[in-house]
């Protein structure tokens, strides 16, 4: 064994840490007060340029968002959606340089209801995020989950595509020639000018929100969003279930009001998250549409993720130097374990692989801006059918024969092939060949329902039927299939995806019979057809 005090102790070599230099790397002259990386010292005012411009040549590059576009900002009071909240304050302000050219809105999605805070805190919470956003002079709308259950159906259906200006239909160049046009005309009638407009807007806007936040949410939609997610038996499916909701509410504010845009505030290290996450939850075929820059699932309304190029290290240092107000609001997976949902342990290993080797998010970053997916197009043209009910994605289970989804099926149903007696779980479909658990308990309760059949009205298979289920798997996606199945009753889901779910159910049963239904012209021949005979 190797000692301490044996003779070359002292002609080891000791590790010399090498020192960052003191002077900044972009202006090399005033001294550094942050280090991002390895090499990137910046001081104060450098790292403020340096946060402003990575923000608008995100904007500048991907050309997304016309001039003159509503864009809706969604802001959970975390520190990355403040610190959008903050890049859209400056790139609009009088003083920047290249201003930005589109009218901004904030919304702010109310989860207490489902992570179970007292009114009381909600209330605080709402309170302490208004205060930003009256700062703003901003647009800006509150909305509680809650009013999730009151969604309609179309939320769930996909409007016409966005991509192009109705005002110009040509290219972004041809957008911004047109705004500018449009700017020259303004400014000579100064009354009509758009700061003027945008400030009309804003005091017109306070009232509004502030009409929406005094009318309190009734006991009753809070009880039944508590036994929805009470329905859902793990940590891994609330969470998922929890951010398909807040999709469907932010998507309904944006079409009601006119948006045509959503900005989310995913940051690098969140997307690196999401994206192994997203993996583990079967949602590998759209890794692309989930964790790119644009997301055109739904057709009319864009969501953009402007903040992708941040990491987390980076908007902390911006929002502590620059004081960008920020609120922490629990969520469901507060003050759980690593373990408690895949989400969860998904961030907790990124997290600490990140202290150990700095490269891992930026490594899990780059992979995801190569990915393109498989699926065709999003555009309304696409069939409803052809989409998942839930994430409004393309439909990854209608693959060929020999797949590897058709052997998970394969097994999933042998492994819960039962006897006639007991009742499917909620969620799962019966195996095939297998009679129905209502129609097979009516069999050993009495012999007399056999030979009566149908025209008794008992036992047979037109009688005293019990309500029909909706079944939901063929109108899923992977992913939401695992979600709906750790849940223990489907009665419980808002009233527009079931709604929804029936309409869709009854279109592909009629395109199914299609080809025996009769035209109109056929109807009205057949009757002259048994008059001459």
């Amino acid at each position: 064994m190797c000692q301490v005090d044996e003779e070359y102790n002292g002609q080891l070599d000791h590790r010399v840490t090498p020192r960052v230099s003191k002077k900044c790397v972009k202006c090399k002259e005033n001294t550094t007060v942050l280090i991002i990386r390895a090499g990137d010292a910046f001081c104060r005012g450098c790292f403020k340029e340096y946060f402003i411009h990575k923000f608008r040549a995100m904007l500048g590059k991907n050309r997304v968002i016309f001039p003159g576009e509503k864009v809706l900002l969604a802001v959970s009071g975390g520190p990355a959606s403040s610190s959008m909240l903050s890049q859209v304050q400056e790139g609009l302000s009088r003083d920047a340089p290249k201003k930005l050219r589109f009218v901004p809105g904030i919304i702010y999605i109310d989860e207490g209801g489902a992570s179970g805070q007292s009114m009381e805190e909600r209330k605080r919470a709402v309170a302490q995020l208004e205060s930003v956003f009256r700062d703003t002079n901003y647009h800006y709308h509150i909305v509680h989950l809650e009013q999730v259950l009151s969604l309609p159906s179309s939320v769930l259906e996909a409007g016409s595509s966005a991509t192009e200006k109705p005002q110009t239909g040509l290219s972004y160049k041809a957008a911004v020639d047109h705004f500018i046009q449009t700017r020259k005309n303004q400014n000579q009638h100064p009354d009509l000018s758009v700061e003027n407009a945008q400030s009309h807007l804003s005091s017109l806007s306070m009232q509004e929100v502030q009409n929406g936040v005094t009318s309190p949410i009734t006991p009753e939609q809070t009880q039944a969003l508590q036994r929805l997610f009470a329905s859902v038996r793990t940590l891994t499916a609330k969470e998922d279930l929890l951010l398909t909701l807040r999709q469907h509410l932010i998507l309904h504010t944006a079409r009601t009001q006119a948006y045509t845009k959503v900005m989310m505030g995913d940051s690098c290290s969140r997307l690196a998250i999401k994206l192994l996450s997203n993996i583990s939850l079967g949602r590998g075929a759209l890794l692309a549409t989930d964790t790119g820059f644009s997301d055109p699932r739904y057709g009319d309304v864009v969501i953009v993720r402007p903040m992708r190029d941040y990491s987390s290290k980076e908007i902390a240092y911006y929002n502590r130097m620059f004081d960008i107000p920020s609120v922490f609001i629990p969520g469901l997976d507060s003050k759980a374990q690593d373990k408690a949902s895949i989400q969860r342990l998904t961030e907790s290993f990124v997290t600490k692989l990140q202290t150990d080797f700095p490269s891992t998010v930026s490594t899990i970053y780059r992979t995801s801006e190569k990915l393109h997916t498989a699926c065709p197009p999003q555009n309304t043209n696409t069939q409803l059918s052809a989409k998942c009910l839930l994430c409004v994605c393309a439909l990854d289970t209608k693959l060929e024969e020999f797949s590897a989804y058709q052997a998970t099926l394969i097994s999933e149903q042998l492994s819960q092939r039962r006897g006639p007696g007991p009742e499917c779980t909620p969620g799962t479909a019966a195996a095939p060949g297998s009679p129905p658990a209502s129609s097979a308990g009516q069999g050993h309760s009495s012999g007399e329902g056999q030979s009566q059949g149908c025209e008794t009205g008992e036992g047979g298979c037109c009688s005293s039927k019990e309500p029909e289920t909706v079944d939901l798997k063929s109108l899923l996606c992977y992913s939401c299939r695992l979600t709906i199945k750790d849940m223990t009753a489907l009665d419980a889901l808002p009233q527009y995806i079931l709604s929804e779910a029936e309409r869709r159910r009854r279109s592909q049963m009629r395109e199914e019979i299609s080809e025996f239904l009769l035209d109109e012209e056929e109807d009205e021949a057949i009757p002259r057809v048994n008059g001459s005979l």
